[in-house]
């Protein structure tokens, strides 16, 4: 049974590891602050979860019970940063900001065509 936790340990931290590392390449690579978002709610969200998992299981592990703080942390992150990331692209979308020159949709240029129509 510990061979077993101690595997899903290991791969709970490298996988959250290898989602934080995707996530830095596609800050870095990625064309607008719009897909750079994207890349850092998501992978990096889940990349932390995985992390923090992997740290409640090993002190679960080791103490024989688990922690509170770990599993706030993952409610935390799991709550927070979705609605963040939202909320960081719709103000950059209303400041103004550019999509990237290939990008296909606009979804809520029409959105506010709409509401813009309705006033």
């Amino acid at each position: 049974m510990i061979v077993i936790f101690k595997f899903l340990i290991g791969l709970f931290v490298l996988s959250g590891a290898l989602l934080s590392l995707v996530t830095a390449f596609g800050l870095l690579r990625l064309p607008d602050v719009y897909t750079r978002n994207h890349a850092a709610s998501k992978s990096a969200t889940m990349g932390v979860m995985l992390v923090l998992l992997g740290a409640l299981l090993y002190a679960y592990l080791d103490t024989g019970h688990f922690h509170s703080r770990l599993l706030l942390g993952i409610a935390f992150i799991f709550m927070t940063s979705p609605v963040s990331g939202h909320l960081i692209s719709r103000a950059a979308y209303n400041s103004g900001v550019k999509l990237w020159g290939n990008s296909v949709r606009d979804d809520l240029a029409k959105q506010r065509k709409k509401t813009a129509n309705t006033r």
